[in-house]
């Protein structure tokens, strides 16, 4: 499946990565309500950082998210932010399921996750490409 090039005024662009991202503890709290809710969340902050949800899915105790992201953006900081916002916004609404797991204290994620970049040619291929260019003479 080959992705379309998204474009700013002074560049083309396809930036995907993969996070991956844990409960607190690992704790097996994530139901199937709080993964919808989850869903929504992830895509309409991704929206605000001029980002797309393309894929996401979990488990009790962890998501995955396939998402598009533009040049501008630094990773470590979307990522802080889809965390927090997600983190505030579910122990909010699925408050009385949460304390009964973390004991009333106002934590969701773990400080850990994973970002992986993803997309495209492997990095085999690319290597290849680069080494076969024509020297400067």
């Amino acid at each position: 499946m080959s992705l379309p090039l998204h474009t700013l005024q002074h560049c083309s662009y396809n930036i995907h990565f993969h996070l991956v991202t844990c409960t607190k503890y690992r704790r097996k709290c994530i139901t199937q309500p709080m993964l919808d809710r989850l869903r929504q969340i992830f895509s309409e902050t991704l929206e605000k950082w001029e980002g797309e949800l393309i894929e996401f899915h979990g488990e009790a105790d962890h998501v995955h998210l396939l998402m598009s992201v533009n040049p501008k953006v630094q990773p470590s900081k979307l990522v802080n932010n889809l965390k927090t916002v997600s983190s505030r916004l579910i122990r909010k609404e699925f408050a009385e399921h949460l304390d009964k797991v973390y004991w009333g204290k106002p934590v969701f994620w773990s400080r850990s996750y994973c970002i992986i970049s993803c997309g495209g040619a492997p990095i085999s291929v690319l290597k290849q490409y680069i080494q076969q260019q024509a020297e400067i003479e």
